[in-house]
């Protein structure tokens, strides 16, 4: 490495800039790069979205390339241009359809070596595992964002295991362990309510109709509880529809999404995800550095974050009635909730935050250009 000119030029691909939870890892990890050794430049497929002004504001040059879908082929002669000019000495892509035309375009256009970011246990039938398989002998290394995730793309996508490398996920702590309470009321909700979150994209992945038929048996037991789910999605109008069918109608919101993230997970008492799979999800680390109790379907990622009764409370999969137990456990014992979320918060401060994992992600970069050079 000691033979390449610094700043390094080194390019970055995602599929997209929404707020989800990659997109938010790569911002944070492009943003805190030693700019005195890396040139970052940032390239986005589908379009643009809040998280390009935050690049933008960092001084990290950003290419949107509108490309009409995620599966348009033409993108893969646009990014090997965008590369040509670029001349990156390493690629690293996140999400699957970035993987997948980065890796192409990357070979194409002459870019000596391609890191690939996993981020989930790709468990549907769509053909993602296939392509990544195929594809994968142009990767130097795929950096899985949790063990479970690393396991899987070994044992089910036959990724060479010594091609895998396992960074987690990060959390800017301070900014949510920080944060002022939101006010609620914008959505209807009383000031002395308990209110149980949500935060994620409405899909069948997250599951929340899981924890909506929870809530409509939990709520009959308790009226000062409310349920406020923030997020889009393609599920919204069912939900919407369902919520509207329960006798705690007035008590279940729809917030859309919203970039008060922090503000909310400090007005909320807890955080449910019923996620059916996952990586290391971005909103149970804030949660955690929020205070905020967490209830859980132990999914991919998660059991590396929460033992059960220490950090927070795990249940199984597509069960409404273990999450209702949850939230009745809640109601009842609520001390022991908010000693649990002390334990939380006290493990993303010491283990999880986004100067460590990105100074973990230099320190790969590093060793792949020193054993090159």
């Amino acid at each position: 490495m000691s033979d390449i000119e610094s700043p390094i030029p080194i390019a970055f691909c995602i599929t997209g800039l929404q707020p989800g939870g990659a997109e938010r890892a790569l911002v944070q990890i492009v943003k805190r790069l030693n700019r005195e050794k890396w040139a970052p430049v940032v390239y986005s497929l589908t379009g643009t979205g809040p998280l390009a002004a935050d690049l933008q504001a960092a001084g990290v040059p950003t290419e949107i390339l509108h490309t009409r879908s995620a599966w348009d082929v033409s993108i893969i002669w646009k990014l090997a241009r965008k590369f040509k000019e670029q001349k990156p000495v390493l690629l690293q892509t996140f999400l699957f359809h970035a993987n997948f035309a980065g890796r192409i375009a990357a070979r194409r256009s002459g870019v000596p070596h391609i890191v690939s970011g996993i981020r989930v246990s790709e468990k549907r039938k769509n053909g993602h595992l296939l392509l990544d398989r195929l594809t994968n002998r142009l990767v130097d290394f795929n950096i899985c964002v949790s063990q479970s995730v690393a396991e899987f793309s070994i044992r089910a996508g036959k990724l060479p295991e010594s091609k895998v490398t396992v960074i987690p996920n990060g959390v800017d702590f301070e900014l949510f362990a920080s944060a002022e309470p939101l006010d609620l009321s914008l959505w209807g909700i009383p000031a002395d309510a308990k209110v149980v979150l949500f935060v994620g994209r409405l899909d069948p992945q997250k599951a929340p109709g899981d924890l909506l038929t929870a809530f409509g048996r939990f709520a009959e037991q308790a009226p000062d509880f409310h349920l406020l789910f923030v997020g889009e999605g393609p599920l919204k109008t069912e939900l919407q529809q369902s919520a509207n069918q329960l006798s705690c109608a007035e008590r279940v919101h729809f917030a859309g999404w919203q970039s008060q993230i922090p503000q909310l997970m400090r007005a909320a008492d807890c955080l449910v995800l019923p996620s059916l799979w996952e990586g290391m999800p971005n909103v149970v680390l804030e949660a955690m550095a929020s205070g905020l109790p967490v209830i859980s379907t132990e999914v991919d990622g998660v059991s590396e974050l929460i033992q059960q009764g220490e950090q927070g409370t795990l249940v199984a999969q597509r069960s409404p009635a273990e999450i209702q137990q949850a939230l009745q456990a809640l109601a009842t014992q609520p001390a022991s909730f908010r000693k649990m979320a002390g334990n939380a918060q006290d493990t993303v401060k010491k283990e999880f935050t986004w100067d460590s994992i990105a100074h973990k992600y230099e320190q790969v970069y590093e060793k792949i250009l020193s054993s090159h050079a």
